[in-house]
This record gives structure tokens, C-alpha cells and sequence, in this order.
């Protein structure tokens, strides 16, 4: 004959409600790794943009003849040499791969620690 359990801890409709509070914070701290993994990447591709962007602009400014200009902020547009626009263009994509460089290596930790965590949450999930 079985008993009916009246334990607001072992909720069947729940299964994350008879875990430990370890296990709840384990699945919290995922949860928000999550969401900053997610901050990640969208940075990355917003870099990623930004290297193919200045990659366009050194090619461009690259086969220009004659005058070159630059647009200061949505104001001003000041005249240029070629010379100083791809050197500027040059020093801003390495800054834009070392960044990324930085991101790759978060990237990759986090996706280990998530990792890490996931399978030992997932371990007391099954029990």
C-alpha cells in the first residue's frame, strides 16, 4: 500500500524542487553563466563585424586614387593621406584581434566550467 506524501520538498510536478540547495544554486549559477556566455558571443560577432568592416576599408582606401577623406563622429569629414588612414585602419584591427583573442579565451573557459557544471548538476538530477 503506498503512502501519500504530504512533503512540500518531494513536489513530482517539480523535479528541481527535492534537490538540495547546492544543487538549486549549482542550477542558478548555470542559468546566469548562461546568460553571460550569451553577452559573449554577441561581443564577438560584434567584433567579428568590426574586423570585416576595417578589413573592407584598408582594401578600399588601398586602391583610392587621389584625395581621401574621413568622417570624424556624423559630423566632420577632414582630408586624409592614404598612408595615415590604413596605418590607423592597421593599429584598430590589431586591437580588434587581440579582443577577440581575449573573447576565444573566456570562450573556451566558460564552455568548460558550463560544462563541468551541467554534467554534476545533471548527475543529481538523475540521482
Amino acid at each position: 500500500m503506498e503512502e501519500e506524501c504530504n512533503n512540500p520538498a518531494h513536489d513530482h510536478s517539480n523535479p528541481l524542487a527535492n534537490l538540495d540547495q547546492e544543487t538549486q544554486q549549482q542550477i542558478q549559477e548555470l542559468q546566469m553563466m548562461e546568460q553571460s556566455f550569451q553577452q559573449l558571443l554577441m561581443q564577438k560577432n560584434a567584433f567579428s563585424m568590426e574586423s570585416n568592416e576595417t578589413d573592407l576599408i584598408i582594401k578600399e582606401v588601398e586602391k583610392t586614387e587621389g584625395e581621401v577623406s574621413r568622417i570624424i563622429g556624423n559630423q566632420v569629414v577632414i582630408k586624409a593621406t592614404k598612408e595615415e588612414i590604413i596605418t590607423d585602419m592597421k593599429k584598430k584591427k590589431e586591437l580588434i584581434e587581440i579582443r577577440m583573442k581575449t573573447i576565444d579565451e573566456q570562450e573556451k573557459e566558460f564552455s568548460e566550467k558550463m560544462e563541468s557544471l551541467r554534467e554534476e548538476v545533471m548527475k543529481k538530477i538523475q540521482g
